[in-house]
């Protein structure tokens, strides 16, 4: 029995042997595929020099370029009044923005004002008998003094007799003590330095306030600045006065700015520069956020294409007899989506899209509808 499985097995063997065989000497005589050479289409440009205006593209939001902080210098509790103290509440300039309740101290300043005319009055015997040639300056004085009033200044002092008298008698003292009293009593009320919209409020009507308390913001509406950090490579080229265009966001509102003020110190942690464009439009808002295009320079004999196509070590694709080639390059200026190039001859034949696996050698075939001109 054993010796059968073994010849079936080897005659197994034979014929598998036999197949293999035929099998290798049929692939053996088969001819080789031929691999099809591949040539990509690509969309082309011929370069053509011209001059190409630099836009440096910033943003920013806005910021009140005329705003005050309100802060109390003295104490008192917040008197109501016919406007109320919220944010969106518009004054014009003069208006009163804030009043405190000053009856206390009002009656110190009376006190303080009566006792100088008391003591004008006092030595006005004296001076009709010594010195009658100013007793009528100075009984004027006193016909013109009005309680109610603020204190008028005292008459010119014209020789040293009458300066000694006066002075020793404590007058002068006496009256700059009343003029310190009521330039403390006018801050009881603060006004609008101009015209103006209250974009903070911290205080209501009837509460304590504290000297040195913050009470809120006032603004000006009409006019924004927005503060934009540049790269220190265009501190030269920014200048007062310049106009610059802008959008919102959305790109759906352009606004016309200027610029007001450029900083001449350049920030040594992040080296930029920062310049401030001035705008005024109704619609706008504080905070707002904008984006800003400033014409820097107008640079000649360049061309602009997309990032994509300028390669490692500043080269770009150039086509040679529908052969890709690698020429140098000299960047210029950098955009999020732009360059643009110096030193690329006119007529050079550059590639206008980017194209996946491409490399020098590569056998390209330009295509017919493409457009030969500069973007």
């Amino acid at each position: 029995m054993r010796k059968i499985i073994l010849s079936i097995i080897g005659v197994l063997l034979i014929i598998l042997s036999v197949l293999f065989a035929k099998n290798l000497i049929a692939n053996k005589n088969k001819p080789k595929p031929v691999r099809e050479k591949v040539v990509k289409t690509v969309f082309v440009d011929t370069v053509v020099n011209g001059n190409v205006k630099i836009v440096i593209p910033a943003n920013g939001s806005l910021v009140a370029k005329r705003r005050v902080e309100l802060y109390a210098e003295v104490q008192g509790v917040f008197k109501p009044s016919n406007v109320l103290f919220k944010p969106g509440q518009k004054y014009s300039k003069g208006q009163a923005l804030i009043r405190i309740d000053a009856s206390e101290y009002y009656a110190s300043v009376q006190s303080a004002k009566s006792n100088l005319y008391n003591t004008i009055a006092a030595i006005m015997p004296d001076l009709r008998l010594d010195f009658p040639d100013v007793y009528q300056k100075w009984l004027a004085y006193l016909n013109g003094f009005d309680l109610n009033k603020s204190t008028p200044e005292l008459p010119k002092l014209t020789s040293d007799k009458e300066n000694y008298f006066i002075t020793g008698r404590g007058i002068v003292s006496s009256y700059y003590n009343v003029k310190n009293l009521e330039q403390r009593l006018s801050k009881y009320t603060i006004t609008a330095p101009f015209t103006g919209i209250l974009t903070e409020a911290l205080v209501t009507e009837g509460s304590l306030i504290r000297s040195g308390q913050k009470l809120g913001e006032f603004i000006d509406p009409t006019i924004y600045e927005m503060e934009v950090a540049l790269s220190k490579t265009y501190a030269s080229l920014l200048k007062v006065g310049e106009p610059v265009k802008l959008n919102n966001l959305d790109k759906t509102e352009t606004y016309k700015g200027v610029v007001s003020r450029v900083n001449g110190s350049i920030d040594a942690t992040t080296q930029t520069i920062t310049a401030y464009i001035e705008v005024r439009d109704e619609s706008l808002k504080e905070g707002m956020y904008l984006e800003a295009n400033l014409d820097a320079k107008e640079e000649q004999d360049v061309i602009e294409i997309d990032r994509n196509l300028l390669l490692e070590n500043n080269q770009v694709f150039v086509i040679r007899d529908s052969i890709l080639d690698i020429i140098d390059a000299k960047p210029i200026y950098f955009s999020d989506t732009k360059v643009v190039l110096k030193d690329i001859p006119n007529g050079t034949v550059i590639l206008k899209k980017s194209v996946p696996g491409a490399y020098a050698g590569m056998l390209v075939k330009p295509f017919k509808n493409s457009e030969n001109n500069q973007n």
